[in-house]
């Protein structure tokens, strides 16, 4: 229904890797002017499972995220591969750094992380009925802190600003409105 007010004029590859692939683009803008616009496109979509038990907890990972220099308190989340469904993914996800595997999964969004500069979408999953098992975590994970808590001290955290992580906040945001917390 939106006619698109931007017009590119050119586009040059600035970095590729598995990951992620960072474009600059030479455009027009919605008043004419020229400019340019850095995109980077992400090669996985990302996943994030809010787990709670009968006892309305939930889990939260904690780790040191390179990217910011500082450490972070997040839902268990990750990537998926474009062509994997975003469920898949996440019941990966939350076995590999929890050792949790559900057995009723609800979708509560789909997300643009940051979309003034890419195009990452993401999916959040309430995961229930759930069962503990081994976790199975990959190397850049070996530091990962995981910590069993009532979902309303996560949804806390996220309103206190002690979770920044945007898939984290607005996951728990959402699941406290859905559970009238």
């Amino acid at each position: 229904m939106h006619q698109n007010p931007w017009k590119t004029l050119s586009t040059k590859e600035v970095y590729n890797n598995k990951w992620i692939q960072v474009t600059e683009h030479n455009v027009l803008n919605p008043s004419g002017s020229k400019g340019i616009y850095g995109k980077v496109h992400f090669k996985n979509k990302a996943v994030g499972v809010i787990p709670i038990d009968e006892h309305g907890n939930t889990w939260l990972v904690g780790q040191y995220r390179y990217t910011l220099n500082e450490y972070s308190w997040e839902i268990p989340e990750g990537g998926g591969a474009m062509d994997t469904e975003p469920l898949d993914a996440a019941k990966r996800e939350l076995k590999e750094e929890t050792g949790l595997t559900a057995n009723k999964w609800t979708l509560l969004m789909r997300i643009h992380t940051s979309n003034s500069v890419t195009d990452e979408e993401g999916f959040v999953f309430l995961a229930e009925d759930l069962t503990q098992g081994e976790d199975d975590r990959e190397e850049t994970e070996a530091d990962l802190v995981v910590k069993k808590l009532p979902l309303q001290e996560a949804v806390s955290m996220a309103m206190d600003g002690k979770i920044t992580d945007s898939i984290s906040v607005a996951g728990l945001l959402k699941v406290a409105r859905l559970k009238n917390l």
